[in-house]
């Protein structure tokens, strides 16, 4: 039987293991909300806007390896934007799937709501382009193509598509023939070769190496490959900010953080001081060489990105990741070194009836870390805090650390929950940016969802207090909120909810939150200017941070 394009969207979605879609319906969009609604294999996850949608699928695509994302045309789908773009530059296959007007209705040029009123029905798709890897005005005659090509493009370069289906079009049947699915990137036969010689070479030359484990180890599903290398080999490794958890932090051979000039010393001196320190899927951003302080020769330097690697001032294209990591594993000796393991934050500082300080705080979020956890950290001060704790056995660390957009990780963390309801979710926010966000926590009542919260009130910004010429600046204040008294007001009465500001205080609604057995609601007080260490620290290295 022929399938329609809706059809034959739903079909193609399932069969590259995508069956939750979030989103806000709307009306140019029905046909797709109803595609998913009516699909006994696929589920609608509902969101208050569509910016949350995006953050959301942001989150159960770090957990799963990709999502599904569905807005209505025009100010759906830019509302959705932000979201979008920081999943493009995090490297996050995020199909996004927008309803548009008839076709008569673009035939015709009509002023119709969610239009610019120009006639022009093609400029939303057009301002997408720079934050996706492809995208497409699906037709019966070019949707068999257009999806192949852009879920191709999803799925091989781990980026958000951008998939726009007229109303009218989606009961139409296919009009083209379908076409099989393109092939994944193939590496360059004698490219891989020399590539592998090449690490080899430089390897095997050094009297001491370290690897720096990427981000791209994880969102490429190759944490079996490269822990594989590293045991047949014996290298110590290190992960930057953005790449916490990538590699599991209980491994042999983990020395903790390395964060340039700025944190961790002792990582600093080993990472930099070693003859060849080969980078496998990192990023030399700001946060995550410690605002620009890392001081590595680019000649010692091997980077193994997703499609290329470079060798010191040599690069070899067309060579894919996993290629590289399974003929390394191969070829490379063992070349163990005797390394320090991370203790972690140690032992909380401060008497009972102290005010919670960063001190404190952070030490008491490390020992409440569970094997499995998944942890959703907010940019700003409360990630950089928990960047330094030892994560346990099967943990993952998940920071919008390159995008960096705030109100992030409230979304982010209902996503990540709905992809694994039968693990341990929490979520770590400052109240600023759980502002931006907060009426997405009435999804984790509304899907029967038990997170553990943590919101970190230091009345305003601390982050931009810390960065910006005068703390005291009115544009860092917030509204103040009764936090605890939030998810009640999203449907959640039967939540376990604190308000903590001593030590004391804190150890007794933490012990009450771990048993408590619903979702758990924290606001954890502190100084307004209380900042953990790596936060006061970037807060010392803006000229690094911001200079040329």
């Amino acid at each position: 039987m022929a399938a329609t394009v809706v059809e034959h969207l739903m079909t193609r979605l399932k069969q590259i293991g995508v069956t939750d879609v979030f989103g806000v319906p709307g009306d140019f969009s029905f046909a797709l909300n109803d595609a998913v609604d009516n699909d006994p294999d696929m589920r609608w996850i509902g969101c208050c806007n569509e910016l949350n949608a995006a953050y959301a699928a942001d989150g159960y695509a770090r957990v799963k390896g990709r999502s599904a994302l569905c807005t209505t045309y025009g100010v759906g789908e830019l509302s959705a934007l932000c979201g979008v773009a920081g999943s493009y530059t995090e490297h996050l296959p995020v199909i996004h799937l927008v309803g548009m007007p008839t076709v008569s209705t673009q035939k015709a040029r009509r002023i119709v709501h969610h239009t610019l009123g120009t006639g022009n029905f093609e400029a939303y798709a057009d301002m997408t382009k720079p934050v996706v890897a492809a995208s497409a005005i699906l037709t019966p005659e070019n949707a068999a193509c257009q999806i192949e090509r852009c879920l191709e493009a999803a799925v091989a370069r781990n980026r958000p598509v951008y998939m726009a289906l007229p109303q009218d079009y989606a009961d139409k049947e296919l009009a083209g023939e379908l076409v099989c699915a393109p092939e994944a990137p193939q590496s360059d036969p004698g490219t891989l070769a020399a590539a592998i010689d090449a690490i080899a070479e430089m390897i095997g030359a050094a009297q001491s190496a370290v690897v720096l484990a990427g981000y791209l180890i994880a969102r490429l599903g190759l944490r079996q490959v490269a822990k594989g290398l590293l045991t047949r080999t014996g290298l110590p490794f290190a992960t930057m900010f953005m790449d916490k958890t990538a590699l599991d932090e209980t491994l042999p051979g983990y020395i903790g953080l390395y964060d340039g000039r700025i944190m961790n010393p002792q990582v600093r001196d080993f990472v930099e001081g070693c003859d060849c320190v080969l980078n496998i899927g990192a990023l030399w951003s700001d946060f995550n060489t410690g605002a620009f302080t890392a001081k590595i020769d680019p000649a010692r330097m091997i980077a193994i990105m997703q499609h290329e690697v470079r060798v010191g001032h040599a690069t070899f294209l067309d060579v894919e990741m996993r290629d590289v990591l399974e003929g390394l594993a191969k070829v490379l000796p063992a070349k163990p070194a005797k390394v320090k393991n991370p203790t972690g934050l140690g032992a909380p500082k401060g008497a009972p009836d102290d005010p919670i300080c960063p001190d404190y705080l952070y030490p008491r979020f490390e020992k409440f870390l569970r094997e499995g956890d998944i942890v959703m950290a907010e940019t700003g001060t409360i990630s950089m805090g928990l960047g330094f704790a030892k994560m346990p056995t099967g943990a993952e660390f998940f920071n919008q650390t390159l995008w960096g957009s705030i109100g992030w990780a409230t979304p982010a963390a209902f996503g990540a929950a709905m992809a694994a309801p039968d693990r341990r979710t929490l979520l770590f926010t400052g109240e600023g940016s759980h502002q931006m966000t907060a009426q997405e926590i009435g999804q984790f009542g509304r899907y029967d969802l038990k997170p553990l919260i943590f919101c970190l009130n230091n009345d305003g910004y601390l982050i931009e207090r810390l960065l910006c010429k005068d703390p005291k600046s009115s544009y860092n204040d917030l509204a103040p909120w009764n936090y605890t008294q939030l998810p009640a007001a999203f449907g959640m009465a039967d939540w376990y909810c604190a308000k903590a500001s001593t030590n004391a205080e804190l150890e007794a609604v933490m012990a009450k939150a771990e048993t408590c057995g619903t979702g758990a609601y924290i606001e954890v007080v502190m100084d307004q200017m209380a900042a953990s260490p790596l936060a006061k620290k970037l807060g010392e290295s803006i000229q690094t941070l911001y200079s040329k």
